[in-house]
C-alpha cells in the first residue's frame, strides 16, 4: 500500500465494503412536552441520544421560551411527517401544535410587540426598534 493512498481514496484489494444502516422511526407518539423536547433536541424519546450523555436543562419559563418550544415541536412533527405521511395521529398533533403556535404568537405580540416584520401590519406606527427588546423583559 502506498503512503499516499489515504489521500486519493484507493482501497487495498481485500478491503470490505461498508453497509450503512439507519433504523426506521417507529412511532409518532411524543412523550416529551414541548419545553422538554426543545431542551433535549428531539420530540421523540426514541431519537434522544444525548451527546456524551450531557442533557441540557429546561429553559426558564417565559413567553418567548414557550413560543420556541411550541415551534420546535411543530417542526419536529413536520420532519416526521416527511417520512410518515400516512400517520394520521401525527398529522392531528401537528395541526394542534400549529394552532398553539398561532395563539402563542398572538399573546407574545400583544404583550411585547412584533416578532416578525409581518407583525407590523396591524400596528399604528413603526415600533420594531423600540426599547425594551424582548430579551430585556423580566417576567415577575
Amino acid at each position: 500500500m502506498n503512503n499516499n493512498d489515504h489521500k486519493t481514496g484507493t482501497l487495498p484489494q481485500s478491503a470490505p465494503l461498508a453497509a450503512a444502516y439507519v433504523p426506521v422511526q417507529r412511532a409518532a407518539r411524543p412523550s416529551y412536552e414541548a419545553n422538554e423536547a426543545l431542551s433535549r433536541g428531539t420530540l421523540f424519546p426514541g431519537l434522544d441520544l444525548p451527546f456524551m450523555n450531557s442533557i441540557n436543562g429546561l429553559q426558564p419559563d417565559s413567553a418567548l421560551s414557550e413560543l420556541q418550544a411550541i415551534c420546535f415541536a411543530a417542526h419536529e412533527l413536520e420532519l416526521y411527517l416527511d417520512t410518515h405521511r400516512d400517520d394520521r395521529r401525527a398529522f392531528e398533533a401537528l395541526k394542534s401544535f400549529l394552532a398553539l403556535k398561532q395563539e402563542a404568537q398572538n399573546r407574545y405580540i400583544q404583550k411585547y410587540g412584533p416578532l416578525r416584520k409581518e407583525d407590523l401590519i396591524d400596528l399604528e406606527g413603526f415600533s420594531w426598534t423600540e426599547d425594551p427588546w424582548p430579551w430585556d423583559y423580566r417576567e415577575a
